[in-house]
């Protein structure tokens, strides 16, 4: 079972990206409607993904992907950016995120972290 954590404030820009992740029988999401609220849930239970929106209200999803480290630094994070590809990737350095998602994700994006996180998963597992 793989378990996976969205992170936003506003749960209708990832509902198509839920509803696609739901399909696998192997997945098992919850969600958290702030930064805060993730790290209190990543450091009380494992979590495989945490997927995070942009912006969470109490602070960026960057933030919160940097914060995740130091919870736990083998965590797997992506996170959604309106950033140019060059910006986020000099915005992220050193985070070790699986992948800048759109704003709004959909079934393509699912498609490649799933199939990134269970050759994570098999490699360390």
């Amino acid at each position: 079972m793989y378990k996976l954590l969205l992170v936003t404030a506003n749960k209708d820009s990832f509902s198509d990206f839920a509803s696609t992740f739901s399909k696998h029988s192997v997945v098992e999401l919850s969600w958290a409607e702030s930064g805060g609220a993730a790290l209190d849930m990543v450091e009380n239970r494992p979590i495989d993904l945490v997927v995070v929106d942009e912006d969470l209200g109490d602070m960026r999803g960057l933030k919160l992907a940097f914060q995740l480290l130091f919870v736990n630094p083998m965590i797997n994070c992506a996170v959604a950016s309106d950033l140019s590809h060059e910006d986020f990737h000099e915005a992220s350095e050193g985070l070790g995120l699986m992948a800048q998602l759109p704003l709004q994700p959909g079934a393509e994006q699912v498609d490649s972290l799933f199939r990134q996180l269970k050759k994570i998963k098999n490699i360390s597992g």
